[in-house]
């Protein structure tokens, strides 16, 4: 729904905030979180994934008295380190999930390819013509 993506992209914009580089949800990372979580993870993870959306909101209105969207950085960042510390399996698990994936899409990005990595197509250059020296 409209409102889980909002909270998604919250959470991936948490692990990888806008800083002198564009954070995470500026490059539409949690989109990728999506596509991957529903292409590509079997149908454990995805309920994983759903109930770990539902723990972040549960958590921040149990925390905060309001929702995550709502909450500042910091309150946003305390939120997902303590679901990462609970005893509870399925909610670490999501916060590890959505991590590693938001990293993969972050990184492979071609916004980060092309200018922080310096991305080249075919690795080393190929010059067909040169002349030669004798």
């Amino acid at each position: 729904s409209a409102s889980q993506e909002a909270l998604l992209a919250e959470i991936v914009e948490t692990i990888i905030p806008k800083t002198d580089t564009l954070g995470a949800k500026d490059l539409n990372v949690h989109q990728f979180v999506t596509k991957m979580i529903a292409d590509c993870y079997d149908k454990k993870s995805q309920d994983v994934f759903k109930k770990g959306l539902e723990s972040v909101e549960i958590n921040a209105k149990r925390d905060f008295s309001k929702n995550f969207t709502d909450c500042d950085a910091k309150q946003k960042l305390e939120i997902l380190t303590k679901i990462s510390k609970s005893d509870n399996s399925d909610e670490k698990a999501f916060v590890d999930l959505v991590k590693n994936i938001t990293i993969q899409g972050y990184l492979n990005s071609e916004y980060v390819m092309t200018n922080l990595r310096k991305f080249e197509f075919a690795p080393g250059h190929y010059y067909g013509c040169v002349p030669a020296k004798k």
